[in-house]
């Protein structure tokens, strides 16, 4: 009998190292061959694609593919009528919502979006960025671009609408942000239909509690500690837990294992003051998966 697969879109390009990894995280090993656009999966019921995060959500769609991952601002661009599952709150470079901004000249006598009422703006994102205006009373003149956009306010256009992380590469090309035009998590889609089919959505809801785990550990950490029964109280006291911490008896009377989970930025202030209040042996751990 023929095992049952799951199509499953990988996005290329900015977002395939991250997503790569994420899926490490969740417990999925993740192969890319330099040329090949068929990844491996060491999951037998999963037959992965590599695919670019701007036209997955149509092959999602289409049926093409079971479920893919990609980000919001793709699924808005094409309109495509595709199940979202769930949000992965990653980007290339951090967990947060990416941003396309609307930016100019620093030079430019454009200080606000009622400015380029007439002008010209070069963009991927385009009927996003017709929307955007139109919403906001502006006729311009909207071009899509096909890449290196920052520099597109040097060869005639009055400005770009471009994603962002940090605005660094924007302030590499000389550009301000005027606006927001919209933000963007990271997404897994399901095909409706393949929604609707019971071991689909089962092995695809898997994967999603799965990859929300991985992402959830991403920032935080776990502690591990001894502390004796005089010094307990000022020791959890001290420690900001997610949920109440773990509380073991050793086998030497009046002494206490400690167990929690925090969050990493916190953890070098954290440390001092438990040593301060009692704790013994603390040890600090990775996490890979946080499921409630």
């Amino acid at each position: 009998m023929k095992s049952m697969k799951l199509k499953l879109g990988i996005p290329k390009g900015s977002l395939q190292e991250a997503t790569i990894r994420m899926f490490k995280k969740a417990g999925f090993s993740v192969s890319v061959s330099e040329r090949s656009y068929f990844p491996t999966v060491d999951d037998e019921e999963i037959e992965a694609t590599l695919f670019r995060a701007q036209e997955m959500s149509r092959y999602v769609e289409d049926g093409i593919l079971d479920c893919g991952i990609t980000g919001n601002d793709w699924i808005l661009e094409n309109g495509s009528k595709v199940m979202r599952v769930c949000e992965l709150a990653y980007a290339k470079r951090s967990l947060k919502p990416v941003r396309w901004v609307l930016a100019v000249p620093q030079e430019s006598s454009v200080k606000k979006v009622k400015d380029l009422d007439g002008k010209k703006i070069a963009t991927e994102l385009v009927s996003v960025t017709k929307a955007y205006l139109k919403k906001s009373g502006v006729r311009a003149d909207v071009e899509f671009s096909w890449g290196a956009t920052e520099v597109k306010t040097r060869l005639g256009m009055d400005a770009i609408v471009e994603v962002t992380e940090t605005g660094s590469s924007l302030r590499a090309n000389n550009l301000k942000e005027i606006a927001t035009v919209c933000e963007s998590t990271t997404q897994l889609i399901a095909n409706r239909a393949s929604w609707e089919d019971a071991w689909k959505r089962s092995k695809i809801e898997n994967i999603a509690l799965l990859l929300k785990g991985a992402i959830l550990a991403e920032e935080k950490v776990g502690l591990k500690m001894n502390v004796a029964e005089k010094n307990l109280k000022a020791v959890l006291e001290a420690l900001p837990a997610m949920k109440k911490p773990t509380i073991s008896h050793l086998s030497e009377k009046g002494w206490f294992d400690v167990d929690t989970i925090i969050d990493e930025k916190v953890v070098r202030r954290i440390i001092p003051r438990l040593k301060r209040a009692g704790a013994e042996g603390i040890i600090e751990y990775p996490l890979n998966k946080v499921i409630y």
